[in-house]
């Protein structure tokens, strides 16, 4: 598939099938990621992959305790005045909170964690993201261009300590991205975004 396909049609998957994805589908996503530029090519990123059905579980469980009281409450704040969210809105809180709910169904979980070694002298934290989020975005797009479904998410964010806990994830690697893969139950793209030139200054803001 042509990269920019892949791009315009990378749409954030909420519904999976619960088939599994063979270990060669993972690998080879794995190794896009692994393609992303970081500072000073320390390549200061490490991935860690969760298939086993307990853990899954274990953390998917954990994951939803806490995201469906957190979605609720979203769903009041975009409701604003009129209280009730818009179609778009409404989809979008539909698609995370069947998400959270079904996390521990989806048959791959990715984090992609790092941790501060840039500059070697005297390491930075802002560095860290700067590995991280190029090597999130390789995944998004490897896994749509090999019909795999995957969701940027920041669940790390509110159940930091269980998912450290349920994984050993140390206390200096930083986790950037939560990221559920699998075969899509939903259509991908085309992707809904605003026309290029309102964000571009040339020369100059």
């Amino acid at each position: 598939m042509d990269v920019f396909e892949a791009m315009e049609t990378c749409r954030a998957i909420r519904y999976f099938k619960t088939e599994p994805v063979d270990q060669a589908l993972i690998d080879k996503v794995l190794y896009a990621a692994t393609r992303a530029p970081s500072p000073g090519n320390t390549q200061g990123w490490d991935f860690v992959v969760v298939t086993d059905p307990e853990l899954r579980t274990r953390l998917g469980k954990g994951i939803a305790a806490v995201m469906a009281p957190a979605v609720e409450q979203a769903a009041k704040s975009f409701g604003g005045a009129q209280g009730q969210p818009d179609a778009v809105q409404r989809r979008m809180l539909e698609g995370a909170l069947n998400l959270a709910q079904r996390l521990h169904e989806i048959p791959v979980h990715i984090l992609v964690c790092g941790k501060a070694i840039y500059p070697p002298d005297n390491p930075h934290e802002g560095f860290v993201w700067s590995a991280i989020y190029p090597a999130t975005q390789n995944i998004l797009v490897a896994a749509r261009s090999l019909g795999l479904g995957t969701c940027l998410t920041t669940y790390q964010m509110a159940a930091e300590p269980l998912i450290r806990e349920v994984l050993g994830i140390p206390d200096d690697v930083h986790i950037g991205a939560y990221l559920p893969m699998g075969w899509p139950d939903i259509g991908f793209g085309p992707l809904a975004r605003r026309p290029v030139d309102t964000f571009v200054h040339n020369n100059g803001w």
